[in-house]
């Protein structure tokens, strides 16, 4: 499976969004290590979560 993110993009997790922009790490099959602003490190399963890539106008 292909995802539409790779390490240093910049994503929202949609269904926790207290937890700030995350910026990808590292992607090791379905696993995505992102860190984010309010929630630090964490490691996401993306077949259950749905990552929003945001632009990074910066």
């Amino acid at each position: 499976m292909q995802y539409d993110i790779e390490p240093g993009n910049f994503v929202v997790n949609p269904s926790q969004k207290g937890w700030g922009i995350g910026q990808v790490q590292s992607i090791i099959k379905n696993k995505a290590t992102v860190n984010f602003q309010n929630a630090g490190k964490k490691v996401i399963n993306l077949e259950n979560v749905s990552l929003e890539k945001i632009k990074n106008e910066q």
